[in-house]
């Protein structure tokens, strides 16, 4: 048996990077023209597939107008066999999930989804028959976190159940009809595969302990973007591709029982040749979508005074970000909060002068809202010490790094915040947790650890994620439906041509520029 998996697409259909508007070796239809499927192999997908690239966003914003789903186009044209959802597959509500699943070929499978409506044709589980008689029994899951991040409306028809303990109650159901026993989760590891140490405390991702406490044969997992060519846990064989079909795992098992055996290997998705124009030609009917797509990415909305080089990571969390000063305001303005912050992308982010949706869409790629915290002074210095791990610092030598936290088992440059509205410094000769050296107010006043302000921040941090749950254990004070990239289209065309934005003063001993 041949498994081809593919997880954490995020929209991506065609070899295109809209945002640098250049070609990129990825996409559905690029991993459709490589794979050849034949009778012995599944083709499966581990769900985030609505979010993520300029093609997705406006195709929701414009669904009523096509008798197609382009996302389901490319998974048609894989021939995908099954597919579970993502965390970021619910943010769109019922309906988007509902128009993705009616135009898919394959099967969905979840065993920690719950349909109250009934629409969406939700599995349990299925036995796959293979050619020569072995039944693969194959269930699927998606994070628990589901919970935590989404808004309410949008799980209002569906409930989302403890993955571990429902794929438990699976297992028990396919071990009596099944050869090999196969799960989806939509979820990463808890655990650094080479060290072992834990890298949370939190059950958003929980695959080390899905093989321990259950027994799947093979476990293909996602969510954390991680690239793992195979690993064993307690005799479960685990699999994780990369993001955006960059590139797909590829999984060859022979045997069965204690003579399974699993090979596998990370294949990277190759430049698009004659297989991949004879699918571009064949949905040829796509294009006036696509015409409309650019047209609407390259339409001008407003300009700087002056552009933005893309920013490196270290060199922005040391000095501060424009780009972060411009989301900051963004929050502000709109919110009236006392304070905000916004995180660091894991791409070096900068802003032609002149600025087009394309743009907006390219630096800001989440379908983030907006939520107001209340928040003691306390919380917020315990918020900058999370902050403050982002460095490491080499006495000796004087030399500032980014810490190894940030950047394994999975790159989380996400999870460093710049904060608007606050003076304050970082002393990185301190121990990590006593490093916030200066927290006042604009004005010069210190903030109180006992009083109480307002924090505007996407509803992602909002719960905590990331090292911040001093955060989500603080009350919402009200939270907004509109989102972030919507709020940034209309901060710019206002405010043309924007000045460049100074709403925080931060530094960081040692000094380095």
């Amino acid at each position: 048996m041949r498994i081809v998996f593919t997880s954490d697409t995020h929209g991506s259909l065609y070899p295109i990077n809209y945002a640098q508007n250049c070609p990129e070796n990825t996409g559905l239809f690029c991993v459709a023209a490589q794979i050849e499927k034949d009778e012995d192999t599944i083709v499966i997908d581990g769900g985030d597939s609505l979010q993520g690239t300029p093609l997705i966003s406006y195709y929701l914003q414009h669904r009523d107008e096509y008798d197609f789903h382009p996302v389901a186009e490319g998974f048609n044209e894989m021939k995908l066999d099954y597919y579970t959802l993502g965390n970021h597959d619910f943010n769109f509500g019922y309906e988007a999930i509902l128009d993705y699943v009616t135009n898919m070929k394959a099967v969905l499978i979840s065993a920690n989804v719950v349909d109250k409506r009934g629409a969406l044709g939700i599995v349990r589980s299925v036995i796959h028959r293979m050619p020569d008689g072995t039944k693969v029994g194959i269930t699927g899951a998606v994070t628990g976190y589901v919970n935590v991040w989404e808004q309410k409306e949008n799980l209002a028809e569906l409930e989302v159940t403890d993955p571990v303990e429902e794929l438990k109650k699976e297992l028990e159901v396919l071990r009596e009809k099944s050869d090999i026993t196969v799960c989806i989760y939509h979820g990463g590891f808890e655990e650094d595969l080479e060290s072992g140490a834990l890298l949370s405390e939190t059950r958003e991702n929980e695959a080390c302990r899905i093989c321990r406490e259950l027994d799947f044969d093979i476990l293909l997992t996602g969510h954390q973007h991680m690239q793992v060519e195979g690993v064993n846990i307690a005799g479960t064989y685990g699999v994780q591709p990369p993001d955006k079909a960059r590139k797909y795992c590829e999984l060859f098992v022979t045997g069965r029982g204690d003579d399974l055996r699993v090979e596998s290997k990370l294949v990277a998705v190759e430049a698009p040749g004659e297989r991949y124009e004879q699918i571009r030609k064949a949905h040829a009917f796509m294009e006036p979508m696509n015409e409309a797509l650019n047209g609407w990415l390259d339409e001008p909305i407003g300009s700087l005074e002056n552009e933005i080089a893309p920013e490196g990571k270290l060199e922005a969390a040391l000095n501060g970000s424009r780009v972060a000063a411009i989301f900051n305001q963004v929050e502000l303005d709109y919110t009236g909060a006392d304070f905000a912050c916004t995180s660091l992308s894991n791409d070096p982010l900068g802003l032609n002068k002149f600025i087009t949706v394309r743009d907006v869409l390219g630096i800001y790629q989440f379908a983030n809202t907006v939520e107001v915290k209340s928040v003691t002074g306390e919380v917020i210095k315990t918020a900058l010490e999370r902050c403050a791990e982002y460095f490491d610092y080499n006495a000796e030598t004087g030399q500032i790094s980014i810490s190894r936290i940030f950047l394994q088992p999975k790159v989380e440059h996400y999870n460093y915040d710049f904060y608007a509205g606050l003076e304050y410094e970082f002393d990185l000769t301190k121990p990590v947790g006593e490093r916030v050296v200066t927290l006042k107010k604009m004005d010069g006043t210190d903030i109180e650890p006992d009083k109480t302000y307002t924090l505007a921040l996407s509803n992602y941090r909002a719960t905590g994620t990331g090292g911040y749950a001093c955060i989500g254990q603080s009350p919402v004070s009200r939270s907004y439906s509109d989102e972030m990239p919507d709020l940034l289209i209309d901060f710019i065309r206002r405010n043309s041509p924007v000045p460049e934005i100074v709403n925080s003063r931060f530094s960081v001993k040692p000094h380095r520029q």
